[in-house]
């Protein structure tokens, strides 16, 4: 029940630090979105997760 409880902290967690992301790099048009891969990459990889997005983003772009 408690490992539960931590991967819904986890998913929470990167769902919000997402969201600040995209408030702040909006001035910048490098928004990445929310949806279910995004959130369960940064679950699993955490800080290095978002900067590979970034990272992703300003390649593809």
């Amino acid at each position: 029940m408690w490992k539960i409880m931590e991967y819904i902290k986890k998913i929470v967690f990167s769902a919000f630090l997402l969201y600040g992301y995209n408030i702040i790099a909006s001035n910048f048009n490098l928004v990445i979105p929310i949806n279910v891969i995004t959130v369960l990459l940064l679950t699993v990889l955490g800080a290095p997760g978002l900067f590979a997005l970034v990272l992703f983003k300003i390649t593809v772009l």
